[in-house]
């Protein structure tokens, strides 16, 4: 059977027609029936949501990164409890595939337990599984369900799911089309040794979550036919039909509320996998027309031997994540609002590469849908009565990093720890800061997970864990800080690190209306390190970010590069990495922001008095600790006079500006200068 094409895949994103049953059933809800059914269908996900986390095994599920959903007969997302939104706009492709070519061989029956992960036929990455189970009610079928999480381990050729050395498909380990494997609500004995074989890094954990979503999703079931039975078949169809069609209203409404126009954002980044150099992962413009939002992604680097590339339902994933968190962020999370947004993502681009390219880095190579939607949206909302929504980026880095080996009980495992990306920054926002710390921009309600129990579960001793000052974007009102972590391998004798990253040279994020970007981050490890002894002596030295990395008083052979790193041994006692994340963009100028909340974040150690000086121009007296308005007020008064010598007409200003070009070996994979067209035919074998 042939795979989905791209164009088939974002048609089988959108919502079928109602049928006549489901017209029929919708007339029968009565008054009030909607809403507390729609309330009932949030109870059912919420309820499973906590089941799947306190099930699953993996560090990301048991953070968060999880979702379950409810689907129509036909395939449509009508509900969900995330989690992460990106994993739901994508399922239905995978149900509607199941439909259309399985209904009659191996069939579709009660009980039934199907998996998928492969991107081309509707997953995000190889780490992202998912199990369906269709719902049966007096024999017939009357809804889907489905649970799905990140997976950190797939088998690829480096541990943690997500390979940076990857150069093709062939290279990301397990990778399986909806296929069926279980029956008669049990899974299938020979399936159960397939996961194991190809999650042998880490055999319990990659079972263990395989059974948590399976359980999960037969929750959800369950509680349906409990409705069914409650309420009748006619109830739930009608319900779900309802659901969606409210949820296209609301999203049509909104959409049509703004005005029309063309609103553009283009954002780069400085690493494809290993190699460092600049690319243009997203040229976005959103295109509004009456009710209808077109998503133009024109213009984007073509695709490379990396596997920095996302197929096309991976980035309307990305685009989920920012749109339920502010834009929709009131309405189901659902196929519908889905329902007026059209997307065009030229073939042959890092987001509609050829089916052989690797994807398992999808989620890096779509920081740049996530943050250029920010920007783009909050020019297209920002003279409307959405204004308040409007909000800077999120650090949206996804600073991932993965330890693998022999746990210090003796238990192999390969993991994807979600402290760091579970702790970035908030973009700034129109009358607030972003918040510090917040989440993680692909899981906004997932949690970091608490650093006695990281200690307890891997071989690793975090001496270091705060808030990572000045890491925010600055601004009016400046985005939130990240945090720090140091991590260092202990008690086993070898830890194995790797890191997916593309932000040491160039953030994606962009500042918003004079706002700043985050600032970059560094790759830094310690061989030899002797902090662990200068710990037991009583050391009286600060364990502090700045403090540790301007001071260097822990000995030892440093490294200072990349943050992303392919897998390599450290040996107990080193300092396998400085777990740093990213802060959110800044929103305004920076001079517009009030000198005593500058102060504050002095005071708090969000900021140092350096950068409040530098950045803010605010003068803050730390003996007095106050802020010294007159110093201030003369200051920035120099700055603007400044700024207005600077100043040049925009037609000089174009014409150095198009005479600029980067350095030729850091635009192997951009593509031509400036337009960025592929200039290499890619033969993956």
């Amino acid at each position: 059977m042939p795979m989905p094409t791209p164009e088939q895949k974002l048609t089988m994103i959108k919502m079928e027609p109602a049928t006549p049953e489901e017209i029929a059933a919708m007339e029968t809800l009565s008054p009030g029936d909607y809403e507390i059914g729609y309330q009932r269908t949030n109870d059912i996900v919420d309820e499973a949501l906590e089941v799947f986390q306190r099930s699953s095994r993996s560090n990301m599920g048991v953070s968060g990164d999880v979702m379950l959903a409810i689907f129509t007969a036909n395939g449509d997302l009508v509900n969900s409890a995330a989690g992460t939104y990106l994993h739901a706009i994508i399922q239905p492709i995978i149900i509607k595939y199941i439909i259309k070519n399985y209904s009659k061989n191996p069939g579709i029956n009660d009980g039934d337990v199907w998996f998928a992960n492969d991107a081309l036929y509707g997953g995000i990455h190889n780490p992202d599984m998912v199990c369906i189970t269709p719902v049966f009610h007096n024999g017939k079928l009357i809804a889907w369900t489905g649970a799905a999480s990140h997976m950190t381990e797939t088998g690829a050729i480096e541990p943690g799911g997500m390979p940076v050395s990857a150069t093709s498909r062939f290279e990301e380990g397990l990778g399986l089309p909806p296929v069926k494997i279980g029956e008669n609500h049990e899974l299938r004995e020979d399936w159960i040794e397939v996961f194991t074989a190809y999650g042998i890094r880490a055999p319990q954990m990659m079972v263990t979550d395989l059974k948590a979503r399976a359980t999960s999703a037969d929750r959800v079931r369950t509680r349906l036919i409990e409705l069914a039975d409650r309420e009748g078949t006619e109830f739930v169809v009608g319900l779900l039909r309802k659901m969606l069609e409210v949820a296209k209203e609301g999203a049509t409404k909104r959409l049509a509320s703004w005005p029309d126009g063309k609103f553009r954002c283009v954002t780069f980044s400085d690493a494809v996998g290993v190699k460092h150099g600049l690319i243009r992962n997203a040229s976005l413009t959103l295109e509004k027309k009456g009710d209808k939002l077109i998503y133009d992604f024109t213009g984007t680097s073509p695709e490379n031997y990396s596997s920095y590339h996302a197929h096309v339902q991976a980035v309307v994933g990305h685009v989920a994540n920012y749109i339920y968190s502010y834009v929709f962020y009131d309405l189901p999370i659902s196929s519908a609002t889905f329902e007026p947004i059209e997307f065009r993502i030229p073939k042959g681009t890092i987001l509609n590469p050829d089916p052989k390219a690797a994807t398992s880095n999808a989620v890096m190579i779509c920081t740049g849908v996530m943050s250029a939607s920010a920007n783009a949206f909050a020019k297209m909302m920002f003279c409307t009565q959405d204004a308040d929504k409007v909000v800077a980026s999120s650090s949206n880095a996804g600073n991932a990093m993965v330890i693998a080996g022999l746990s210090q009980w003796g238990l192999p495992f390969a993991d994807m720890i979600a402290y760091s990306i579970n702790t970035e920054g908030q973009g700034g926002r129109p009358a607030l800061k972003g918040m510090n710390a917040f989440g993680f921009p692909w899981c906004p309600f997932g949690r970091a997970p608490n650093v006695e129990l990281m200690e307890n579960e891997f071989p690793l001793l975090i001496p270091l864990s705060q808030h990572w000052k000045d890491s925010c974007g600055h601004g009016k009102n400046r985005g939130g800080v990240g945090t720090a972590q140091m991590w260092v391998a202990h008690q086993v004798p070898q830890v194995f690190f790797m890191a997916i990253a593309d932000n040491s040279k160039v953030q994606t994020p962009q500042g918003l209306f004079g706002g700043y970007a985050p600032c970059t981050v560094p790759g830094i490890g310690i061989h030899n390190a002797d902090v662990v002894q200068k710990m037991k002596e009583g050391t009286s030295h600060r364990l502090e970010v700045k403090e540790t990395l301007t001071e260097r008083w822990i000995e030892g052979s440093w490294e200072i590069e990349f943050f992303g790193r392919s897998a390599r041994p450290y040996n107990e006692g080193d300092v396998m990495a400085y777990g740093f994340s990213a802060g959110g963009a800044g929103y305004g100028d920076p001079l517009e922001a009030d000198p005593e909340s500058v102060g504050e974040d002095v005071i708090n150690q969000i900021i140092t008095n350096e950068t409040a000086a530098e950045m803010y121009k605010v003068i803050f007296d730390e003996r007095a600790h106050k802020v010294d308005v007159e110093a201030t007020n003369r200051l920035r008064n120099e700055e603007r006079a400044a700024r207005r010598g600077r100043g040049k007409p925009y037609s000089a200003f174009i014409k150095e500006w198009e005479k600029l070009k980067p350095a030729e070996e850091i635009l192997h994979s951009f593509g031509s200068w400036p337009e960025g067209q592929s200039t290499d035919m890619m033969m993956r074998m």
